[in-house]
C-alpha cells in the first residue's frame, strides 16, 4: 500500500512546512517585503526561534514568507495551510467549512475564512490570454444558480443568479457571475475572452444572435427540439462542467450568498484548468494554488460584505 501524502514532513512539522513554501515563493532567492532586497537576510537570533523568521541585513527588519500573501496575520500553523490546500485542490467537489473545521481542528468561523483566501489564490491573476486563439473549439453557455435572498422563494418557481462560462475543449474554463443577464453583457464577455479565430458552440438562446460575423464559425444545437448533438456543435463540453459546479454547490457548500458566489467559480474554474486530462495531478495543483498566494491579502471584514 502507498504511504499517504499527509504523511510528508511538510503537513506534520511547522519548520518543514515553511521550507516548503519558502522553496516554491523563494524559487529565484529570498526576498525581503520590506524593501525588496533578494539574498541579503538570514535567521533571526536570539529570544524568537519561531520556524520562517528572518531578518534582513539591509533594513533591519524581520520577516517570514507569509507576509504579502493570504497567510499574512493568520494565526493558524502553515501545516494546516497546505493540508488545507491540499484537500481543497484534490476535492472534486470542494471541501466544506465544517470538514475542513473537524479536520484542522480548528474553528468553523477559522475554516470558513480560511476557505475564501484559498479561493482567492485560485483566482486568474492578470489579463487572461482569449480562447480558441490556435483556432480552437469554444463552448458558452449559461446557467442559474440559488436564490436571490430579496424575494421570496415560490414553489416551483425560483429566483436565481445567472452564470456564463466558457469552456476552451480540451482546454480550461472560465466562469463569470452575472448580476444581468442581457445580450450586451454576453457580448462584452466574448469580446474579451474569445479570439476571433475561434470556432463558437452555443445553444439557440436570443442571447448569442448576431455573433456569427466576430469568430471563424458559430454554430448552434436547439435544445427545445431535443437535438445535443450536430456535427461538431454541441454544448455538451460545458454543460458537463456545470453539473460538477452545481453538485458541488448543492450537495459539499450548499448555501452561497451571491457577494461570495464569484470566488467560488473561481475554485470550481481552477480544478477544471487544472486537472488530471491536462496532466496536473493534486500535489501540482495544489502547488499552483500555493503560488498563487502571493500579492493575495483577503480580510475577514472584506470577506464578509465585498461583492466580487
Amino acid at each position: 500500500m502507498s504511504k499517504s501524502i499527509f504523511s510528508a514532513p511538510h503537513f506534520n512539522d511547522e519548520a518543514a512546512a515553511y521550507a516548503y513554501v519558502e522553496a516554491r515563493l523563494w524559487a529565484n532567492g529570498r526576498v525581503c517585503p520590506h524593501c525588496g532586497v533578494v539574498g541579503e537576510s538570514g535567521r533571526l537570533q536570539g529570544k524568537s526561534n519561531r520556524p520562517g523568521l528572518w531578518k534582513c541585513y539591509a533594513c533591519r527588519k524581520p520577516f517570514t514568507v507569509k507576509i504579502g500573501t493570504i497567510f499574512e496575520d493568520s494565526h493558524i500553523a502553515m501545516r494546516d495551510w497546505l493540508t488545507a490546500i491540499h484537500l481543497i485542490c484534490s476535492s472534486k467537489k470542494g471541501i466544506s467549512a465544517n470538514q475542513l473545521s473537524r479536520t484542522l481542528g480548528i474553528t468553523l468561523k477559522s475554516a470558513w475564512f480560511m476557505g475564501h483566501r484559498i479561493r482567492e489564490a485560485m483566482k486568474p491573476a492578470g489579463r487572461q490570454a482569449p480562447f480558441g486563439n490556435e483556432g480552437g473549439f469554444v463552448e458558452m453557455d449559461e446557467t442559474y444558480y440559488g436564490n436571490k435572498a430579496d424575494q421570496p422563494v415560490k414553489k416551483g418557481c425560483g429566483h436565481k443568479h445567472a452564470v456564463v462560462a466558457l469552456v476552451e475543449r480540451g482546454g480550461k474554463m472560465r466562469s463569470f457571475y452575472m448580476p444581468s443577464l442581457r445580450s450586451a453583457d454576453i457580448t462584452d464577455v466574448l469580446k474579451h475572452h474569445v479570439s476571433e479565430k475561434a470556432h463558437l458552440r452555443t445553444d439557440e438562446s436570443s442571447l448569442y444572435f448576431g455573433v456569427e460575423d466576430w469568430f471563424a464559425s458559430h454554430a448552434t444545437v436547439n435544445h427545445s427540439k431535443d437535438e445535443y448533438v450536430r456535427g461538431d456543435a454541441s454544448t455538451n463540453t460545458i454543460e458537463g462542467a456545470f453539473g460538477l459546479f452545481k453538485r458541488g454547490m448543492i450537495g459539499t457548500y450548499q448555501h452561497c450568498g451571491v457577494q461570495h458566489l464569484q470566488r467560488y467559480l473561481n475554485e470550481f474554474d481552477f480544478r477544471y484548468s487544472n486537472r488530471v486530462a491536462l496532466g496536473i495531478n493534486d500535489e501540482g495543483r495544489a502547488t499552483f494554488a500555493l503560488k498563487g498566494a502571493v500579492g493575495k491579502r483577503l480580510t475577514y471584514r472584506t470577506t464578509r460584505g465585498q461583492q466580487v
